[in-house]
């Protein structure tokens, strides 16, 4: 406290001192900035030292993240144009009188091990519309109690003024072709069971039963199974978890007790009822390995690269200025206002 507090805390009452003292903030290192502290100073050397760590270490990762995504073998077939027998695809695929059985034939690349993901994959479709997106009731997925509770549901709300459980576009769209694999004429099993995830299946409830669902005027995708809860019936809940790109991918299924060897010849038996061709829509089967960082994706590991790559590009630039015209540190010289001074006026 300097000498003008101190005189003016002899006028005041000995209360009002009191006060201002006791207002004082307690003293400690870290209110009065006496902790120790690292400043560190940029020099050329720190600077390209550090981004060349930083390149070295993104192109590392990148090249580890290519390999990953190099080593998962898929195989992608495309069966929406091979699996209609004319042209004119509306009427067959909206006919509930045509044979839309198809058969496909896959040869496996390379050795896939078990477990092996089964993929659909659509294209075109827009599942987050918003109108879409909007069309079912949260309320009446978790509880029976909320069956009635179909107001954002419309137009698939209701089958003779009587709700329709589960309501809504999403839940009517549900994807309905199905496959059947086999090799060697020996059946391929494909477990279905562990599809979905945990977070899906938390805003399904043990009590919800599918009600009038697809039997009313508008038909759409595929049926469910009335005597299972919502909870247990995997391929919705999946379905459900709405896609934010137009093209995308939804487990099917998994093979896990089976490994193809190269050349294997695998036969698909694909019943082709999904109506895609309306709106120009693609399908796709997909039959896919995984490893460390997940399935084939070339994007992360292309993204490592490049950043690695412009930081080494920095280091260079920076290093080239350095030694063409180097800078003293600490020279005053450099400073804007000595490079350009201000001329006074007499």
């Amino acid at each position: 406290m300097n000498t003008e507090n101190k005189e003016a805390d002899n006028l005041l009452p000995s209360s009002a001192a009191a006060q201002r003292i006791s207002n004082l903030p307690k003293y400690s290192r870290f209110t009065q900035q006496e902790l120790p502290a690292w400043k560190p100073i940029l020099t050329p050397g720190s600077v390209i030292t550090a981004f060349v760590s930083i390149g070295t270490a993104f192109i590392f990762f990148g090249l580890i993240s290519l390999f990953a995504s190099e080593s998962v073998v898929e195989i992608v077939d495309r069966y929406d144009k091979d699996c209609i027998p004319s042209d004119d695809a509306l009427p067959y695929i909206q006919s509930t009188q045509t044979n839309k059985t198809c058969i496909r034939k896959l040869i496996v690349p390379k050795k896939m091990r078990p477990p092996i993901y089964i993929y659909y994959q659509l294209d075109n479709f827009y599942q987050n519309h918003r109108r879409y997106i909007k069309s079912r009731s949260a309320k009446q997925l978790l509880s029976r109690a909320y069956e009635n509770v179909t107001g954002d549901c419309e137009p698939e709300h209701k089958s003779n003024n009587q709700p329709i459980v589960p309501c809504g576009l999403v839940a009517w769209s549900l994807f309905n072709d199905t496959y059947v694999f086999s090799m060697n004429n020996n059946v391929i099993h494909v477990t279905r069971r562990f599809i979905a995830w945990r977070s899906d299946k938390s805003k399904f409830g043990d009590d919800v039963y599918p009600k009038n669902f697809q039997s009313g005027k508008l038909i759409g995708g595929g049926k469910l199974e009335e005597d299972k809860p919502l909870s247990e019936q995997n391929e919705l809940m999946v379905w459900m978890r709405t896609a934010a790109l137009p093209t995308f991918r939804k487990l099917y299924g998994m093979i896990d007790e089976s490994a193809f060897e190269p050349n294997d010849e695998i036969t698909v038996v694909i019943q082709n009822n999904y109506n895609t061709y309306s709106f120009g829509g693609k399908k796709k089967l997909v039959l896919s390995t995984t490893s460390w960082i997940g399935g084939k994706n070339n994007f992360l590991g292309i993204a490592y690269l490049v950043v690695g790559g412009l930081c080494l590009s920095i280091t260079i630039s920076f290093i080239v200025l350095y030694v063409m015209n180097p800078r003293p540190m600490g020279d005053p010289t450099f400073l804007s206002w000595n490079r350009n001074p201000v001329r006074r006026l007499n």
